[in-house]
């Protein structure tokens, strides 16, 4: 039998309860907060900045924070899910059970937050996620919209809106509306493939003629198949959402297959300038979801940096590019400590519902649960529609070329076809 904090408060003395239960941690007077995020594996792009966000909050909480009337210092843990979905939930059961977190943040596709949020449920404990559409991350946990969940708490855009990006470049564009789409067996392509939940159901009430060629694994060596239904239907536009390694190999074998569509608009492969680097002129002219950037209007409320400076610091810092992922953790940490300072003390359910009452500003805008979102526990943060250009000070460059899902987010430019 599974046992769940509740199960262990009802067979345990409350004194010896008290040691061992997840967030209940007023006996020292260090607080700890978990992070669990993919460092290694092919998801690892996502967690590409998370060490860097990790020393910037460690400078930002040296004097401690003051969590229910008491100064604490605050202990960051960060633990890598290796891109395994078992692995995310084994760290985070450590994280809440050994190492006795108050607050647990995780980050980084459906494989990290989907099983570091359900051990959280489980055990009882609060957690804020990102970097997954709402509808995966809620209905792949089999979440109930009349109830919600009790200590699991989201903030990301939805499909709906990834959908509306891709859709209104795609508008833009002369090409005959017929579409390939690119669908891995994964919580993300079983989403965006839906029937009912993804991609199909609004592309066809816009006119658009979908070719969905059936799941594929990920790590496919071989996409002649779609490649060849996509050339059979006359298919200028491809869509999806893979990991980076399938993109390469998907645009290399269409290019050896002399399969050239129009546009190619992928989510998640084509997030990372590495990524696009490593595809060379194959990766001009793609364009994908951005969440986050340089240009968005935001400010971070903990370190008081726009955007565009938090970009600038981790450039100079790490001699790197900036990537979309590097505003989400930091956002993340921005509630942590908004919520915590809030909460009447540093147990769990107090925290909890310090996370449930959040409404701030953060460096990727705004973040309210309950009243922001489709659900109580999901709060909903722009997008806009980016293009990757030859570049001027790096080698490439992503640039916002649709603004008219959030348009206080400015452009730089046009979609242009391929």
């Amino acid at each position: 039998m599974s046992l769940n904090r509740r199960t262990f408060v009802h067979g345990t003395a409350a004194g010896a309860a008290a040691l061992a239960l997840p967030g209940v941690t007023f006996a020292a007077d260090t607080l700890r907060i978990g992070y669990v995020s993919p460092q290694t594996g092919p998801l690892a792009p996502f967690g590409e900045a998370d060490k860097w966000v990790i020393e910037q909050m460690k400078a930002a909480f040296k004097g401690g924070l003051d969590v229910g009337g008491r100064k604490v210092a605050v202990e960051i843990l960060l633990k890598d899910s290796q891109s395994n979905p078992n692995r995310a939930g084994e760290v985070a059961n450590d994280l809440i059970l050994k190492d006795r977190v108050a607050l647990m943040l995780t980050a980084g596709t459906p494989e990290t937050a989907n099983p570091v949020s359900d051990a959280c449920e489980l055990n009882e404990l609060p957690c804020v996620s990102s970097v997954v559409p709402w509808q995966p991350w809620f209905f792949g946990r089999k979440g109930d919209p009349a109830k919600g969940f009790a200590w699991t708490y989201h903030l990301f855009w939805g499909l709906e809106d990834v959908i509306a990006n891709f859709t209104n470049g795609w508008k833009s564009m002369a090409t005959n509306k017929k579409v390939g789409g690119l669908f891995p067996n994964d919580g993300d392509g079983n989403a965006w493939g839906d029937k009912e939940l993804g991609f199909p159901k609004p592309l066809a009430g816009m006119g658009f003629t979908l070719t969905d060629p059936g799941r594929f694994q990920n790590g496919t060596q071989d996409f002649s198949a779609q490649i060849a239904a996509f050339k059979k239907e006359g298919c200028e536009i491809v869509t999806g959402v893979v990991i980076p390694p399938d993109a390469k190999t998907f645009l290399t074998q269409a290019r050896q297959q002399g399969y050239k569509p129009k546009v190619i608009t992928l989510g998640k492969a084509l997030l990372f300038p590495g990524a696009i680097e490593a595809l060379g002129d194959l990766g001009h002219g793609l364009s994908t979801e951005v969440w986050w950037s340089p240009s968005h209007p935001f400010a971070s409320s903990l370190t008081k940096q726009s955007a565009a400076q938090l970009a600038a610091a981790y450039e100079a810092s790490t001699k790197r590019q900036w990537t979309q992922p590097i505003g989400f953790a930091h956002a993340l940490f921005e509630v942590a400590a908004n919520a915590l300072s809030r909460a009447r003390s540093a147990k769990a359910a107090d925290v909890r519902d310090a996370v449930a009452a959040t409404s701030m500003n953060t460096v990727v805008g705004a973040v309210k649960w309950g009243g922001q979102g489709p659900f109580k526990n999901v709060s909903k943060t722009p997008l806009v529609l980016g293009q990757w250009v030859k570049g001027t000070k790096n080698k490439v460059e992503l640039v916002i070329v649709n603004n008219e899902a959030a348009p206080s987010i400015p452009t730089g430019g046009k979609l242009a076809l391929i």
